[in-house]
């Protein structure tokens, strides 16, 4: 974390300026004020029920924003329900933060919801930088006191503020860092923002070890001290450290402008060769890495190691028939295919992995003998589970080993399966070349990190059957119109999640362009091929 040191602010002015509110203005020392209009709010000693009138709302914003404005930490703090929390936050502003000048202007009220704008001024050691931003309070009425008041969230202070995290500005303690791509190109926050998480998080690992110095920055510090700072703002410019990725700007660029079609997506592209991440993008794209740390049931994109595993035993082949009955039991467990679809008993079992027939997996579980075959085969041919180091926190997937009907899920990719845009992508680049490579977002060599490898690989014959089956997908079956883009030598495999308590299933796809596979998860997007499918195209078209 970085270092900074925690001076009180003297002299420092707060304003707060008339917006759709009706409020007043106020000019005072930070530190030295008597808590704006307070005394109405606290006058009142009559308990009252239900939500918040619009003059309460408008009032207690009012009275909350004012007792900011002034720096007084303590009466600001009153008027939320949690001043114990709160009070600490609002005094580092000033303290740590070095916010020496705010204009707060308030927006008109949307329910229990007041927005306001800050345009602060950020102090420290001589050097002052403007800084502005913009966020919400919400009113609610206290449990216990009946009294309207802000419900405290860290956001109230600036909307990227998390639980237990701090805002603080001085010298960074690890340089700055110059992030290019594998061709050189610059990568930054603003072009890139799916990056910002991304590019802290290289910093914080890396920034020491790349020939850079120092800067004085604004930043947010989270209270888990392994997860990286946040640069808000920067007053004094260090020397940046290169440090080359092996992102591809193009494969980025693609990703960010796909993600953006939807409110929660997430999308990643790996090189099978080579293991190298090319591209990570999430929409929303602050805060989370969805793509590289979620952890979701993948639906029927996981059928391509499903396949595998079956194919392995030699239980099938690509061209052998299978069935694929409207449902199909299991230890007392039905699984049905979309629309209740069948397909005629003489069909091959590449036309059940392209079609994305779920019973035509369930029917082959007996042969296995074995309940925890997929566990084993996620471990020891795709590198699942395998505490990968990519160079930035991720997660590497998970498939616990199940018995009976639980286990039959996870052959279509739902139950325990639990992975994110990362593992379906490396699990794609694993089934295209037959050998898993663990993805790296920047290469080995830069710091020798031990990287995970998995015990075996796929045979030339199951690799190429496999290749075959999301020619199929990507051809004819349900992949056929997101990748109808794409050209070259590609494959595909769509999915679609159910999750409890949402009433539209997760979509979900993955596919390969030559020397390029990807996969992208659309948070109640439905059918895979008809969400995730283009963004996934989008990047693999891109991408190289």
């Amino acid at each position: 974390m970085r270092s900074g040191a925690k001076v009180a602010v003297v002299g420092g002015v707060f304003v707060l300026v008339a917006g759709g509110l009706g409020y007043g203005v106020y000019d005072v020392l930070l530190g030295g004020g008597d808590g704006g209009g307070t005394e109405t709010a606290a006058a009142s000693s009559e308990v009252r029920t239900g939500p918040p009138d619009k003059k309460e709302i408008e009032e207690t914003a009012r009275s909350f924003l004012a007792a900011w404005a002034s720096g007084d930490a303590p009466t600001a703090a009153r008027f939320t329900n949690n001043d114990a929390v709160a009070e600490p936050l609002l005094a580092g502003y000033g303290a740590e933060a070095h916010v020496t000048k705010a204009v707060i202007t308030p927006g008109p009220a949307v329910g229990a919801k007041v927005p306001y704008t800050v345009k602060a001024t950020v102090s420290y050691e001589g050097r002052t930088k403007p800084w502005s931003y913009s966020s919400e309070l919400t009113v609610v009425r206290g449990l216990t006191t009946g009294k309207a008041l802000v419900d405290w969230e860290p956001t109230v202070i600036h909307p990227e503020l998390t639980e237990g995290a701090t805002l603080k500005t001085g010298e960074s303690s690890t340089a700055a860092i110059e992030a290019v791509d594998h061709n050189g190109k610059v990568l930054d926050k603003e072009t890139y923002p799916s990056l910002g998480p991304i590019l802290d998080g290289l910093r914080d690992k890396y920034g020491d070890t790349t020939g850079g110095s120092p800067g004085i920055e604004t930043w947010i510090e989270p209270a888990d001290e392994q997860l990286p700072d946040t640069t808000l703002l920067t007053l004094a410019k260090g020397k940046p450290g290169k440090l080359r990725t092996t992102l591809d700007a193009d494969a980025q660029a693609a990703a960010e402008k796909a993600v953006k079609q939807f409110s929660a997506a997430s999308v990643v592209a790996v090189r099978p060769s080579t293991g190298s991440i090319r591209a990570v993008a999430n929409n929303p794209a602050t805060g989370f890495n969805a793509a590289m740390l979620g952890k979701q049931a993948p639906g029927s994109t996981l059928k391509i190691m499903t396949a595998a595993m079956l194919m392995d035993k030699g239980l099938v082949s690509a061209n052998s028939p299978v069935e694929c009955p409207k449902e199909a039991t299991w230890q007392g467990r039905t699984f049905h295919n979309l629309k209740y679809f069948e397909l005629p008993p003489t069909d091959t079992f590449s036309t059940s992995f392209a079609r994305s027939c779920n019973t035509a997996f369930i029917k082959l579980i007996d042969d296995t003998k074995d309940d925890s075959a997929l566990a084993k085969e996620a471990r020891d041919v795709f590198g699942i589970g395998l505490q990968w180091k990519t160079g930035i926190p991720s997660f590497d997937g998970s498939v616990p080993e199940e018995s009976g009907g639980e286990a039959a899920a996870q052959y279509i990719g739902q139950g325990t399966v639990q992975m994110n845009a990362l593992n379906i992508a490396s699990i794609t680049a694993t089934a295209r070349n037959g050998t898993f490579r663990q993805p790296v977002i920047v290469p080995q060599s830069l710091d020798d990190r031990p990287i995970a490898t998995a015990s075996r690989s796929l045979s030339p014959s199951v690799t190429g059957q496999l290749n075959d089956m999301m020619r199929a997908t990507a051809s004819w079956g349900t992949g056929q119109a997101a990748m109808a883009p794409v050209h070259g030598d590609k494959g595909a495999k769509t999915g679609s999640a159910e999750v409890d308590g949402q009433g539209t299933s997760n979509s979900w796809f993955t596919g390969f362009n030559n020397d390029l596979a990807a996969a992208a998860v659309v948070q109640s997007g439905g059918h895979g091929g008809d969400a995730a499918g283009p963004v996934v195209a989008a990047v693999l078209s891109a991408g190289s």
